[in-house]
């Protein structure tokens, strides 16, 4: 593993933006790639992605490689001065491999194994399928060390974005072996797993079974946990079997990896410190998941938000261009000017590169209407013009954004892959940590507000207010950077439940949230309750969603006659999701109080000082009227501002920032034209270095880069 130490304050190390499009000479006759090159050059493209899904064509047969297509392809390209970057095509194994190999295929959880003819089909914890993959590795980078015109690598593609679990005979071996080294003696994995619970102990190593869902009812969290560590370890391991083959052939070769979904990847461990940067590919018209927000911006902000959270700044090796599909899903259309847009938000929030996908679309296979910058009639229209100016843009200010990180006055706890893991393995109906974020995020982001993710044992001095979302999960140690970070004058808050479970997802002994964070704190937790969400009908609601109990029509639910009222200030607020009742040592003040039934008058939020700052206890989860009053208490204190004052609606803000100079991003994401007043004052990169005096008119889907003065 890497010594690199992963923070949300690194820069990708390059001396020039990469900006192009991922290619596939493959898919068309040769006849096109001439004319291919020269439009990309004159739309001031630097850069290709070539190749993840060309093992059939690299190695037609066991031991046999033609590489003759993508040499020319890449030749011509490179005479037009636009540089490759090659992908190990290991997301897509020959139909030769896993008809030779049937056993590398992934099994789903009711004993399926995966069928050849689509992607993703094979499981990466198989040592046969490891050492194939080693193998086309090699064979590329060897041939390929001495070729000018390579520049880097990318490891697979979109990682476990289709199927990250597999329950193959290969997986539970590897497993096994993963849990024996992790535990040494099978004792101890009992003690780890609560093997005297419903008789789930075992014997050996070789004993243990895959965590099959409901298989009749449900695993122990411990066992769900390992388990979930296994993927993200093995993982780790299938892409490290490449990365040292690349390093070993050619150390100034960069790599990295393009995510697409984030399951079962631990950001924090091996997975990133073996690469020189991480990419994330990115579609804001796609997250259905995310749509509550409101709109694709803030799904594209809150996306890359919490992406740069894992390890800095990034590249974007996929950004949506235009509509998209598989027969199963599509995209929404970007409309004139919302590409150029779309990109440069990625670059405001840390993208120090970006491929648009892609260059054109394919006639055949499951995306012919995911669509490119080029149209299927070989013609560049709008957005062949749009990308055309953000690269000329994006090249001429690369000395101007390269070497900058995004500014974050509020800091979210993120990126910690444990927690991710361990709200699932037992919901109890609650959100998850990242949902309950949301809130924090969103009100910022509407603001103004510099928000974002950063783990705790991240560099904090640069942030006024961290926020952990009740992170089941915790070390001594991270406390010990809360209160250094509180000494320092910072505020800390710190959600209910934070701290309720050890490393092996065991309920602690200790009163909650423990020792370390009860000291810091000053409270203790004597009881605890679910709530319903306001406006839902609570536990009952999720049950009926879930397939459990039905209420009859009409009939309230018992959990509405529980709600849960306090006191904020001025405010009398409903509580949502979950409630605590808490004790308080005396030096803390309590900031609210439950206001209604049995708990009236007793805490539910608290503040203590801890040196220059303070550390503020809440006992319930957050809504939109709770985080609206709680950052209206604690924000200005705290010298968190907008970076500008009174945004018109649609209008998002960001800073890119370093000992040199501020970049002030202002876009508007409306089709409608708006004028922004409060700028600081500065010059706009963006119109000519044009001078900015408090205010700045934006046309629909328009954008600004304002460099700030002094």
């Amino acid at each position: 593993m890497s010594d690199k130490t992963l923070s949300v304050w690194n820069t990708v190390k390059t001396d020039r933006f990469l900006v192009g499009a991922p290619h596939y000479p493959e898919h068309v006759d040769e006849s096109y790639w001439e004319r291919d090159a020269e439009r990309m050059a004159k739309a001031g493209f630097n850069v290709v992605r070539m190749a993840e899904f060309a093992w059939h064509i690299l190695e037609p047969k066991l031991g046999t490689y033609n590489f003759d297509l993508f040499d020319r392809a890449i030749s011509m390209l490179g005479r037009y001065g636009i540089d490759t970057i090659m992908c190990t095509p290991t997301a897509t194994p020959p139909r030769w491999l896993t008809e030779a190999h049937p056993e590398i295929l992934r099994v789903d959880g009711k004993g399926r194994p995966m069928s050849h003819g689509s992607r993703q089909h094979c499981d990466t914890a198989s040592p046969v399928f490891r050492e194939h993959s080693k193998r086309i590795t090699k064979a590329m980078a060897e041939h390929y060390r001495d070729n000018p015109f390579v520049v880097g690598w990318q490891t697979d593609n979109e990682l476990n974005t289709s199927m990250p679990e597999s329950f193959s005979k290969a997986t539970l071996s590897e497993f096994q072996l993963f849990l024996a080294d992790k535990y040494r003696e099978i004792a101890e994995l009992n003690r780890a797993w609560g093997g005297d619970f419903w008789a789930t102990a075992y014997d050996s190593f070789d004993q243990v079974v895959l965590p099959i869902e409901f298989g009749p009812t449900f695993p122990s969290p411990g066992h769900l946990q390992d388990y979930h560590r296994f993927l993200a370890f093995s993982t780790a391991r299938f892409q490290h079997d490449q990365v040292e083959i690349l390093r070993a052939v050619k150390s100034s070769w960069f790599v990295f990896h393009n995510l697409g979904g984030l399951r079962d990847i631990d950001f924090r461990g091996q997975f990133s410190k073996d690469l020189d940067f991480v990419g994330y590919d990115i579609y804001p018209m796609l997250y259905d998941e995310f749509m509550r927000l409101g709109n694709h911006a803030k799904v594209q902000a809150l996306h890359l938000d919490i992406c740069r959270g894992f390890s800095g700044n990034y590249i974007v090796p996929e950004q949506q261009s235009g509509f998209g599909s598989q027969p199963g899903f599509c995209t929404l259309t970007p409309e004139p000017g919302e590409l150029r847009r779309m990109a440069l938000s990625s670059v405001a929030h840390g993208a120090d590169g970006l491929m648009f996908f892609r260059w054109r679309p394919a006639h055949f296979g499951a995306e012919i209407y995911w669509m490119g910058i080029i149209d299927h009639d070989d013609i560049g229209r709008h957005r062949y013009e749009e990308a055309s100016r953000f690269a000329s843009e994006m090249i001429a200010l690369q000395p101007k954004i390269l070497g900058t990180y995004v500014r974050m006055d509020v800091g979210i706890a993120g990126s910690d892959f444990d927690n991710q893991e361990a709200h699932k393995t037992y919901p109890i109906g609650l959100p998850s940590p990242q949902d309950d974020a949301i809130h924090m995020h969103q009100y910022c982001y509407d603001r103004g507000i510099a928000c974002g993710f950063i783990h705790p044992e991240d560099d904090l001095s640069r942030l006024k207010l961290f926020y952990v979302p009740h992170w089941v999960m915790w070390k001594d140690e991270w406390t010990a950077k809360l209160e250094a970070f509180a000494e320092a004058g910072g505020t800390v808050v710190i959600g209910a439940r934070t701290g309720t479970r050890n490393e092996d997802n065991h309920v602690i002994r200790e009163t909650a949230p423990g020792t370390a964070l009860s000291k810091l704190t000053g409270v203790r937790v004597e009881d605890f309750g679910r709530l319903a969400a306001p406006g839902a009908n609570g536990l009952f609601d999720v049950m009926e969603r879930s397939g459990g109990l039905v209420i009859p029509p009409n009939k309230p639910a018992e959990s509405n006659r529980r709600q849960r009222r306090f006191k904020l200030g001025n405010r009398e607020l409903t509580a949502g999701h979950f409630y605590e009742n808490l004790t308080v040592e005396p030096n803390v003040e309590v900031i609210a109080a439950w206001s209604n039934r049995y708990a009236e008058g007793q805490a539910m939020a608290t503040s203590r000082k801890v040196g220059k700052g303070q550390v503020v206890y809440l006992g319930t989860y957050l809504t939109p009227e709770l985080t609206e009053a709680l950052t209206e208490r604690l924000f200005a204190p705290a010298g968190v501002e907008p970076l500008v004052g009174g945004l018109p609606e649609g209008v998002e803000v960001t800073m890119r920032m370093n000992d040199e100079r501020r970049l002030l991003f202002v876009q508007n994401y409306t089709d409608q034209a708006v004028t922004v007043s409060g700028v600081p004052a500065g010059r706009d990169l963006l119109d000519g270095e044009k001078a900015v005096r408090r205010t700045l008119e934006l046309g629909g889907y328009g954008c600004a880069i304002v460099e700030l003065e002094g």
